[in-house]
């Protein structure tokens, strides 16, 4: 049985404690007085340029997506707010960053180089962690191919050596008592679709790695690109094996599941029989568009273990056009309970 609260914007979410602020001093760097760990978290932030592009290449499902691009996309995803998202990170330095899809727009050639050289100016492997969107997989059955020349920031520590059965997915990356679990729900879809899904043999490794990592005592944050609860996006653009993945959750638990797609703000709860797991989407990382509402944004999670479980400082940054950078504008703090060795709360 799970409980979901859906909840969009930050509004209506069981919370300890919440502040709002947006003139407030900015804080840089690590604050807290105990050791914690800080994971940024961003997504969707479709920075490829489409230069240069070729009209063959746009003679399957790719025509719609440029002539998107054309009419809308490339006036509302801007490379200036891209630029000053690198320069917030590089000031507030946190321990690692997860990027959760879709960082092109039509998944050709020669965006994968674009957003590579943009990885390398974000940070280097061991600090950033890569997980593909739908756009990543926008045409063809080839496309993994591609995403190989993310492979550093993609795959899983090399000593941990992990079999790569489901290409690069799940990965298992370990920053202290972190353990971030990467997934790939990133598919080609026919034409007005944007689905994604996990497939059993990638769910049929996430339940292991769950169960070895929660035998460890880790915090286990799920990396996903497809929110996997209903109704935070419409059905065409769903993950059509989310039951599966709750089912899983269900049985070994996680910390924190984290994930993009919908280019909103959202904060759930997920109940299971091993305690309740936020789940939580962050908006798209370079938009401003003042017709639907959205802006970028992009949190940083300040994770710090405690006698209960683990304690959660969640801080939104997000962009200010006014000031042309990325400001402090929510904390949320959530309680994580620490979960027993026989999967019990």
């Amino acid at each position: 049985m799970r409980e979901l609260l859906y909840t969009y914007r930050m509004a209506n979410v069981k919370i300890e404690k919440l502040s709002s602020s947006v003139e407030e001093e900015e804080e840089r760097g690590e604050t807290s007085e105990s050791k914690s760990f800080s994971l940024a978290h961003l997504s969707d932030p479709h920075l490829t340029s489409l230069a240069d592009i070729k009209f063959p290449q746009l003679l399957n499902k790719r025509i719609l997506g440029y002539l998107s691009w054309l009419r809308k996309r490339r006036f509302v995803h801007r490379r200036e707010i891209i630029d000053s998202l690198v320069e917030d990170l590089h000031i507030t330095r946190p321990d690692h960053i997860a990027v959760t899809g879709d960082l092109t727009h039509l998944g050709l050639p020669m965006e994968y180089i674009e957003v590579g050289q943009w990885l390398n100016s974000l940070g280097s492997p061991e600090q950033v962690t890569v997980i593909p969107g739908n756009h990543e997989a926008y045409w063809g059955r080839n496309w993994f191919k591609k995403c190989s020349m993310w492979e550093p920031y993609l795959q899983s520590d090399t000593h941990l050596n992990l079999s790569r059965t489901a290409k690069f997915f799940p990965s298992l990356r370990i920053r202290g008592e972190i353990a971030l679990i990467g997934l790939c729900s990133a598919r080609p879809s026919p034409p007005l679709l944007a689905t994604g899904s996990l497939g059993k043999e990638q769910l049929a490794g996430l339940e292991t790695l769950l169960q070895q990592t929660g035998r460890q005592g880790l915090l286990r944050v799920v990396l996903i690109h497809h929110p996997p609860l209903s109704g935070i996006v419409k059905r065409r653009k769903c993950l059509t094996d989310s039951q599966l993945f709750i089912d899983i959750l269900e049985r070994c638990g996680a910390e924190l599941v984290l994930h993009g797609h919908a280019h909103v703000a959202t904060v759930n709860r997920m109940q299971t029989a091993t305690g309740t797991i936020p789940v939580i989407g962050v908006p798209s990382a370079s938009e401003l568009n003042p017709r639907s509402g959205h802006c970028a944004k992009y949190n940083i999670y300040q994770l710090k273990r405690t006698a209960t479980g683990w304690e959660m400082m969640m801080k939104v940054r997000g962009y200010s056009a006014s000031r042309k950078c990325f400001v402090p504008e929510q904390e949320v703090m959530l309680e994580i309970p620490l979960v027993d060795d026989s999967g019990a709360e």
